[in-house]
């Protein structure tokens, strides 16, 4: 489907914060690969992103960490 693994992560990149299996848009991607692709994204490491709904296939990339580098964390009683 990919030339390379970077191909595969300039299409990941490119795409929004939050996306269903329709939006992967890509040469030989198609049909079912559409959601094969998506469901990689979701269990590759080196896609930071997690499915939110099976109904459709929906995808959303995490957060960057916005944390302070310095700050605590609060822990829960």
């Amino acid at each position: 489907m990919f030339d390379s693994f970077a191909a595969c992560r300039r299409l990941f990149d490119a795409l929004p914060a939050a996306f269903a299996a329709t939006d992967l848009d890509a040469p030989g991607v198609s049909g079912g690969r559409r959601h094969m692709l998506a469901w990689h994204f979701v269990e590759h490491p080196a896609f930071d992103c997690a499915l939110v709904s099976r109904q459709p296939l929906t995808v959303r990339k995490s957060e960057p960490a916005t944390a302070d580098p310095g700050s605590t964390p609060v822990a829960d009683d």
